[in-house]
């Protein structure tokens, strides 16, 4: 809530600068959409937790045993990537992973190293991944 209240907040100063004070400050466009990124992926992750995320299936959310084992698995072969290549580049290379790549570049408009904004993802999916194995054990407890 707090990602998407500054969202609305930074891009709300971005059009009363532009149309009203004919000034718009240059950093809010970058601001909002890094804010939104944050706010998109702590969000997801929230939803994942609540299992409010789409499903195509939504029958076999409440179905425990070898289903939850399958949900899981699913999930993971999704999340799993985007840790994995997070940390590691090229040849198990982590100078060339994402997170190192996007701590050596400079955001346009501000005066941050790009990894402020990018780090929300592995973080988002790194909380989906313990959501994964609390859901996983309440399932699999539940049988």
């Amino acid at each position: 809530m707090i990602g998407v209240i500054l969202l609305v907040l930074i891009a709300g100063w971005q059009v009363v600068a532009r149309y009203l004070l004919d000034q718009p400050p240059v950093w809010t466009e970058e601001l909002a959409r890094y804010t939104m990124v944050w706010a998109g992926v702590l969000g997801a992750s929230c939803a994942f937790r609540l299992r409010a995320d789409p499903s195509l299936f939504p029958a076999m959310q409440a179905r425990g045993g070898i289903w939850a084992i399958l949900r899981a698995g699913a999930t993971m072969v999704f999340v799993a990537p985007i840790l994995w290549f997070s940390v590691f580049g090229a040849n198990m290379n982590p100078a060339r992973g994402f997170i190192a790549r996007q701590s050596g570049r400079q955001a346009e408009t501000m005066d941050l190293s790009m990894i402020v904004f990018a780090i929300g993802i592995p973080i988002a999916f790194a909380i989906i991944t313990v959501h994964v194995a609390a859901q996983l054990a309440k399932d699999l407890s539940r049988d």
